[in-house]
């Protein structure tokens, strides 16, 4: 049958009016027109497909009307219907109740608010009231092979469940989304997964023709998703058509011409040279029939499911969409300008999600032209560089009507620009990626269910016993550093995973174990765990490391190394008669922080001194800082201790390390990264070591460690001399007249000051 609409013309908007690529039809999925507005329609409504769908007429060739002339534009009055439309299939399926392959169906009985609910383990026994050691959470497994993996993506995602929210009812509104947080959270998944619910329905192919008028100005038009393969595949079908009888019509003269010279004339020459015009003529003028074949710049034909697009570090051609740049340009050997338009990310993913993680590394043009894009729903492409022919070229506006989800981490809304955040802002959600969950008997199955999905994603790791998977969640507690909860950083997380199933292929293990989980440990850590490692054996080879005596004004501190690696920092201090007013003079590349904690030391040595420091110089030294420096206040006890046992000559013991942050009253405050800093002391040969007690809960130390070193926590400062100190008498005297000093707050309830820990 023939469709008497343009198949050049913007599709109407009449939903009563169905086409032949179902894009008036309910979706395979069940979304209607009104998904956006948060309708589901029943899967079983899909029966009501377009009439035609199934009309024998349907079945005719492919009708293709006598075009126009060139000058008459893009209006070219090509028509395409038949079989080959891939709407019809589509009405098909759904008449049949058959769901498209690549198309989710949704939960029975339930639509788009069901997507992404908790999903529980399935496919095991679960013990509804599990011990507290049983880190399975309850689970009877043996192997991870015992589990099945949600279909959905959003299901899969594990812990962020505000997220996971917001990012369902985005995706039920057309909402834009803005995730910060830390590197390997499941920001990318997330976007995925949106993609994934959102409805299908009006996805568009994009079409440019050339423009008779101005050549620079490509004309765009939008077509159903499918029909711009077929108008192209026409459009070029005529072209060729029209090629050869032209081609056969200058044949034909040619043979008439060389006869005519030949047989009437008798001058064979004459007869080439005009046989030569003639093929000159023709040549010229089938110049721009090329030009008359669309470009098909966005094609959605294939498409099962609503696009999505990762603009991640995307470059402003690749982004906004770009004209390539023509050597030829005159001579007839041009290149029409239609064809030379690139479309860009924001174009592809009309209708559906535009993902650009590290949304502040994108220059302040792009951002700028990404804000029109977002607020007009359309945005022109033109040339991106000035040297380029392109940028002689702009088309008519093409539809950008995406879902945007920008990602980053918290320096990027420092570097974002403030009116693009504000777009994203007034027309969506700004969520927080945790780094931490509460550990629970749910959580931990959730992790079982992270490791079979990592398995089965990966598709080369023999599966994992229940012990290997008890090593994971143990190294995922003590990732978190902090007690009762687990770390959301999972890319860190599969990494090891990945690396112990390495070792247990490498072997031809038929299930990854606990020892290959162990193996994968040390041979996973990261480049700061290595070179703390390598730090701490070179200080022993030249012993600036001291773990055993008592030396005067030198203590252990100790500090971390990126986020995962501690090292044992050793801080000096000395005093001398000062030329002036005395000062206190501190080396060592401090930062801001590390210098005022330092300051605040200085408040409780004028305090405790009975000598009069004001004539004196009191220089601290971080012992081999090295050009990273020293930042945050961790070392506040250290100084404290290393500048008392100077001013006063009392030796302090060197097996002992100490890390805590100090207030002016003498309380000794947490600080982070304590188990990383235990280890390290362990390392070293310290046997004892000093923590604030309010840190005492987030020590999760190796079992290697656990014999070898001592952990002491406290909460004054008058403790710390107290157990750090040499001799009886002069350290009773010392800690008796720190106590007069400051024990008011020791006295009255322990630590005062915040609950959560300084910076390292």
């Amino acid at each position: 049958m023939s469709n008497e609409k343009d198949a050049n013309d913007p599709p109407t908007e009449d939903p009563d009016e169905p086409d032949e690529s179902g894009a008036g039809s309910p979706d395979p999925t069940g979304n209607g027109e009104d998904a956006r507005d948060g309708e589901r329609a029943p899967a079983d409504e899909g029966a009501d497909a377009p009439d035609d769908a199934d009309d024998p007429a349907s079945e005719e060739e492919t009708v293709v009307d006598e075009p126009t002339e060139p000058d008459e534009g893009w209006d070219d009055g090509i028509v395409v219907d038949g079989p080959e439309s891939d709407g019809a299939e589509t009405g098909r399926e759904e008449a049949n109740g058959a769901t498209p392959e690549g198309v989710t169906e949704p939960n029975e009985g339930g639509g788009i608010d069901e997507l992404g609910s908790s999903v529980e383990v399935e496919g095991a026994e679960i013990d509804e009231d599990p011990d507290e050691d049983d880190l399975l959470g309850g689970l009877k497994i043996d192997t991870t092979a015992e589990l099945e993996i949600p279909d959905r993506l959003v299901d899969q995602v594990i812990g962020q469940e505000h997220a996971r929210d917001v990012i369902i009812k985005a995706a039920k509104q057309r909402r834009h989304v803005m995730m910060i947080g830390s590197p390997g959270t499941g920001k990318s998944m997330l976007a995925k997964a949106m993609s994934e619910l959102l409805p299908k329905e009006e996805l568009q192919d994009v079409l440019v023709y050339h423009n008779p008028d101005d050549g620079n100005k490509p004309k765009v038009r939008t077509v159903p998703a499918g029909k711009g393969d077929q108008i192209v595949d026409a459009h070029r079908e005529e072209a060729r058509k029209r090629n050869q009888m032209r081609s056969l019509l200058m044949w034909i003269i040619i043979a008439v011409v060389l006869g005519y010279a030949l047989i009437i004339v008798g001058q064979i020459l004459v007869g080439i040279i005009a046989a030569g015009v003639v093929y000159l003529v023709f040549r010229y003028l089938n110049r721009g029939s090329d030009a008359m074949i669309p470009n098909l710049l966005v094609n959605n034909g294939d498409t099962k499911t609503a696009p999505f697009r990762d603009a991640t570090g995307a470059h402003a051609g690749a982004l906004l969409g770009d004209v390539r740049h023509d050597p030829f340009q005159s001579g007839g050997m041009e290149t029409p300008s239609h064809d030379r338009v690139e479309a860009g990310a924001i174009h592809k993913a009309n209708k559906g999600v535009l993902f650009i993680d590290e949304i502040n590394t994108l220059d302040i043009r792009s951002q700028q032209h990404l804000m029109t894009a977002i607020q007009e729903g359309e945005f022109s492409i033109t040339g991106q560089s000035e040297r380029s022919s392109g940028a002689m070229v702009q088309t008519e506006p093409v539809p950008t009507d995406f879902v945007m989800i920008a990602a980053g981490n918290l320096d990027a809304m420092e570097n974002m620009h403030p009116a693009l955040r504000s777009r994203i802002k007034g027309y969506g959600y700004e969520v927080y990626m945790e780094d931490t969950i509460e550990d629970t008997p749910e959580m931990r199955r959730k992790y079982v269910r992270f490791i079979a999905q990592e398995v089965a994603k990966d598709g080369r790791l023999p599966e994992f016993t229940a012990e290997a998977v008890e090593e994971v969640i143990l190294e995922a507690k003590r990732r978190s550093g902090r007690k009762g909860h687990l770390t959301l950083l999972f890319r860190n997380l599969g990494g090891l995973v990945r690396v112990a199933g390495d070792i247990a292929r490498g072997e031809d293990a038929d299930l990854t174990t606990r020892d290959h989980v162990l193996q994968a440990k040390g041979r996973s850590r990261s480049i700061e765990q290595q070179l703390a490692d390598d730090f701490i054996e070179r200080r022993k080879d030249y012993e600036l490391q001291v773990s055993d005596g008592y030396v005067v004004g030198r203590v252990n501190g100790l500090a971390v190394m990126g986020e995962d690696s501690g090292i044992m920092l050793p801080v000096m201090a000395e005093v001398a008669p000062s030329q002036g007013p005395g000062e206190v003079i501190a080396t060592g590349q401090l930062k801001e922080m590390a210098q005022e904690s330092v300051s605040n030391v200085s408040a409780i040595i004028k305090k405790f001194s009975d000598e009069n420091i004001s004539e004196m110089d009191i220089h601290i030294q971080f012992v081999q800082a090295g050009q990273q420096g020293v930042d945050g206040d961790s070392a506040s006890i250290t100084v404290a201790t290393a500048v008392i046992s100077a001013l006063e000559d009392v030796g302090v013991d060197q097996s002992l390390a100490m890390t805590g942050s100090l207030s002016v009253r003498g309380d000794v405050l947490p600080v982070g990264g304590v188990t990383h800093k235990i280890e390290a002391a362990a390392k070293a040969g310290c046997t004892r070591v000093i923590i604030p007690q309010a840190n005492e809960q987030d020590v999760m130390i190796e079992d290697e460690y656990e014999d070898m070193i001592e952990v002491i926590p406290v909460s004054h400062i008058s403790e710390v001399l107290d157990i750090a100190l040499e001799g009886e008498a002069e350290k009773d005297s010392l800690v008796s007249r720190l106590k007069s000093i400051t024990g008011s707050a020791l006295k009255e309830g322990g630590v005062s000051g915040p609950s959560s820990p300084s910076p390292q």
